[in-house]
């Protein structure tokens, strides 16, 4: 009995080290205020990592909802602007599963736009949590340093973000 009262003990240690381990690089990457080091799955199958976007460009990173009325209005509009945003990389990242994201890549031909990188995250909610999400469409602009700018989790124009992206 008391050997198991040791196992169980040292278990309990284990996970709860290993959760405040996560927890605090977790708060150190948001503290940073940098882009998060996230991960996420293409409609393509391909892992498309946040080192993989292009250096020395802006980084406007939009989490979404593919079943979001408003999610599909600002991408609506966004694509309107597209050739105003030539000069960011765009990183559009959702939590729903990957048959979700192919209909919406589909739906707005997305592998038309070589600057957005579209995926999921899995039930993983790294980003989300990072940036503290509540309201989609959510939007953080990045320099091109990683350094964050602005948030847009509450007043979302593509006017306004465009006037910060000029600024860049």
């Amino acid at each position: 009995m008391l050997k198991f009262y040791r196992i169980k003990n040292n278990l309990m240690r284990c996970f709860l080290v290993s959760g405040m381990m996560l927890l605090t690089s977790t708060m150190t990457y948001s503290q940073s205020r940098k882009v998060p080091p996230f991960q996420m799955m293409q409609a393509n199958g391909k892992v498309f990592l946040a080192g993989n976007l292009p250096m020395g460009k802006p980084i406007v990173i939009i989490y979404f909802s593919p079943d979001c009325k408003e999610c599909h209005d600002f991408t609506a509009e966004l694509l309107t602007r597209i050739k105003e945003f030539n000069n960011a990389s765009i990183a559009m990242i959702t939590n729903m599963p990957i048959e979700q994201v192919k209909q919406f890549v589909s739906e707005f031909q997305m592998e038309k736009y070589p600057n957005i990188y579209i995926g999921t995250e899995g039930y993983s909610f790294f980003v989300g949590r990072y940036y503290g999400v509540g309201k989609l469409p959510f939007v953080a602009l990045h320099n091109k340093n990683g350094d964050l700018i602005k948030v847009y989790d509450e007043e979302l124009s593509i006017e306004d973000l465009l006037l910060n992206l000029r600024g860049l």
